[in-house]
């Protein structure tokens, strides 16, 4: 008997090395995810100047942040929305409308051509600093209610549309780039159909089903040197997150002592100081 559809997902053309320097922007479900990567060490900055929901504002924080860093090996791009908000004053999409009063923005929805052009900017925007620069692009599984669950579906199948289009474009064409399309949306909605995977406002996905979607994405993306950093570093990770009756005790000053020696000896053994 069957009881779940597990999604398929297709062979990356790329994989992800021990410690890999990454960029993850995008809405809180990119949060959720980049923080997991930050606490098995890889070098990962995730959404550096906040929170952002739609391509635009994909695209501003990539091109802000490259202005002051080098450009990561692999970057993930995941889209919560089409909707954004422009400041009447200006006509300029904004990030953040600050608590300000909804009377100084208008509202309206991106395109699939225009979603997948500001998704297309944010690539070459890392390309130009570095050419053979990864990007795996999802769209989060969180409802917006706000728009109601038939504008929530028609928003998400934009930006689905829009990453659909942009994968095609790289794959006809020579760029040295690589993009790989990761369905975090479709494991949560035909994998993981259950509201048992959903936090208490049945909108945004549990812890559980959050780490379950980041053991698909490493079952995709990591490299055999990855998996095997990452079968030493759990038992290290867990040493060092130990929360002991007694701090001062010498048994822990040992014991906490031995955790970071083995984790600067794995850390040297994978080649990054």
């Amino acid at each position: 008997m069957q009881l779940q559809t597990p999604v398929t997902i297709q062979q990356a053309p790329f994989s992800i090395s021990p410690m890999e320097s990454m960029l993850f922007v995008g809405s809180c479900f990119a949060d959720n995810i980049g923080r997991l990567f930050v606490e098995d060490k890889f070098c990962a900055t995730v959404n550096p100047f906040g929170v952002m929901y739609n391509p635009a504002s994909i695209l501003h924080t990539v091109v802000r942040h490259l202005a002051d860093h080098d450009a990561p090996r692999t970057a993930v791009f995941t889209l919560g929305t089409n909707h954004v908000y422009i400041l009447n004053e200006t006509g300029e999409i904004v990030d953040n409308c600050q608590k300000r009063p909804q009377c100084l923005f208008t509202e309206r929805e991106l395109t699939v051509d225009e979603c997948a052009s500001y998704l297309r900017r944010a690539v070459e925007a890392l390309r130009a600093k570095r050419d053979d620069v990864r990007v795996i692009i999802t769209v989060s599984p969180i409802r917006y209610a706000k728009y109601g669950f038939h504008g929530s579906q028609l928003s998400k199948a934009t930006l689905l549309l829009a990453a659909d289009k942009l994968m095609k474009e790289y794959a006809s064409s020579d760029h040295s780039c690589k993009l790989a399309y990761f369905p975090a949306y479709e494991i949560v909605n035909d994998e993981l159909r259950d509201y048992r995977f959903y936090r208490e406002d049945m909108l945004h996905p549990s812890d559980q089903a959050v780490k379950y979607i980041h053991q698909r994405f490493a079952d995709t993306f990591f490299s055999a040197d990855t998996h095997a950093f990452l079968k030493k570093w759990q038992p290290i990770k867990a040493a060092l997150n130990h929360r002991p009756f007694n701090p001062d005790s010498e048994d822990y000053k040992a014991f906490l002592a031995k955790a970071k020696e083995d984790e600067r000896k794995l850390v040297e053994e994978y080649g990054f100081h």
